[in-house]
């Protein structure tokens, strides 16, 4: 069961045949991420081939991880099957 935690918190878990992997990170469904320590981001990058990628920051206990979550709201028809699925970087813990 994949997961995703920061500062002691899992953030994200889901099945196996839940996530999706792309490039080596692990995209979360939006039901499986715990949407409470999410604060929306002006960060935005953008992938060649993906498109245009929104940036969560991380609120947890009282902490903050900057731009630690992204996703793709409207990916490119190659990348479609991780429209809005969450990835993580930047300390968090991701386990597959």
């Amino acid at each position: 069961m994949p997961t995703a935690s920061w500062n002691g918190v899992v953030i994200a878990d889901a099945k196996d045949d839940e996530v999706e992997i792309v490039e080596n990170n692990v995209y979360f469904p939006p039901s499986s991420v715990k949407t409470e320590y999410l604060q929306a981001s002006a960060h935005t990058s953008r992938c060649p081939w993906k498109g245009l990628a929104s940036y969560y920051s991380l609120n947890v206990n009282g902490k903050v991880n900057e731009n630690a979550a992204w996703y793709y709201p409207e990916p490119s028809e190659k990348a479609a099957q991780i429209k809005d699925h969450v990835a993580f970087w930047r300390g968090v813990d991701v386990q597959r």
